[in-house]
This record gives C-alpha cells, structure tokens and sequence, in this order.
C-alpha cells in the first residue's frame, strides 16, 4: 500500500532531501523526515511554508503534481498594501505573467491567521500597510503566487501553503508530518 506524508515545511527548507554544490549549509527534507522511499510530489519555495506532499507512489506523485489535474493549492498570503477591489478582480480572473497568463484564481481577503511565528519574522514597515489574502489556484508555475501578487502591485511578504485538495496541514506543526494511506491519498485526489 502507498503511502503519503503531508509535511509542514519550514521557512529556509529547501524542497529535496539533498542540497548539492552549495557552498553553505541549507536545511534540506533530510532534517525532519527519515522516511525512506518517499519523494516531493512537486515544490515548495525555499522562502515559503506550509504543506509540502510527499509519497512513495510514482503515479499519486503525478497526479499530485502534473497540472494537467488541475489540484486546487490554497495559500495563505500576507502582502504589502491595501488590496483594492481592482487588483483583487484582476487575479480573479488572470494576470499576464513573463510565460503567459495564469488560469483564474479564488481570492479572498480574510483576517490575519492564527499561524505559528516565522523563523525570521518577516520585515514590518510602519509606514506601509499590509493584508492577508486567500489564493487558490489550480496549476503550479514556478513562484507563481508571488509573481500573481506582485503583477497586481502587492509585494509577498510571507507565503504559507494552506492545503492541496482535501490535504491540509491545519493540525500539523512545523517540521513535523502526517502520513496517510494510500486509500486515503486516492481519495482526496479525487477531488479534481
């Protein structure tokens, strides 16, 4: 039976179990998972956290990570500024990126969340307002959110990948992980 790992990824840790050529010492999935045979079913920036999936499963991974299925990943997304209401219609329907426009998000602005504190914090500007924001999009660019804020002038100050499909990392602390069956990971990827 496969197995996944949802994963709670920290700020600074790098989405592969091995960090080859780097003249520094980074945190790789090696810190914090000695699970062996299970592989990231697809990205998550160094500079971002949250759930991060992980399995043993060659054909779940693919379905996990092809955007061809088109999982909706929602993220919690503290940016700088005050979202208007053109800007938020503008990533709800698309924004033109350097290699192409993106699909449609869901957007929502909501309350700050009740996350556990970053590992540095972010920088605080008094001058400058910031807002939370909840994206979900349904394809998986390279540092898509951040490029989709910043196009609408709202700079990423802190990204936390909130859930892909049913998965959530809601009860799950930092560096640490769940694992589930392969019965429950066919399920909730059924959700597409």
């Amino acid at each position: 039976m496969s197995r996944l790992l949802l994963f709670n990824k920290p700020y600074g840790v790098l989405s592969q179990f091995t960090d080859r050529g780097s003249p520094t010492v980074r945190a790789t999935l090696s810190d914090f998972i000695e699970v062996k045979g299970v592989y990231p079913a697809g990205r998550l920036d160094r500079d971002s956290e949250g759930l991060l999936l992980l399995c043993d499963d060659g054909r779940l991974q693919a379905r996990i990570a092809d955007p061809r299925f088109k999982m909706p990943k929602t993220y919690l997304v503290q940016v700088e500024g005050n979202p208007d209401a053109p800007a938020l219609d503008q990533l709800r329907r698309g924004v033109r990126l350097k290699d192409g426009m993106t699909l449609p998000a869901e957007i929502a602005r909501i309350d700050p969340p009740d996350l556990w504190p970053r590992d540095p914090p972010i920088r605080v500007r008094k001058a400058v307002p910031d807002a939370w924001l909840s994206i979900t999009i349904r394809e998986g660019r390279n540092r898509q959110v951040r490029r989709m804020t910043a196009a609408v002038g709202l700079p990423t100050l802190r990204l936390v990948r909130w859930s892909i499909g049913d998965w959530s990392v809601a009860t799950i602390a930092p560096g640490r992980f769940e694992t589930r069956s392969g019965l429950d990971a066919v399920a909730a990827g059924r959700e597409t």
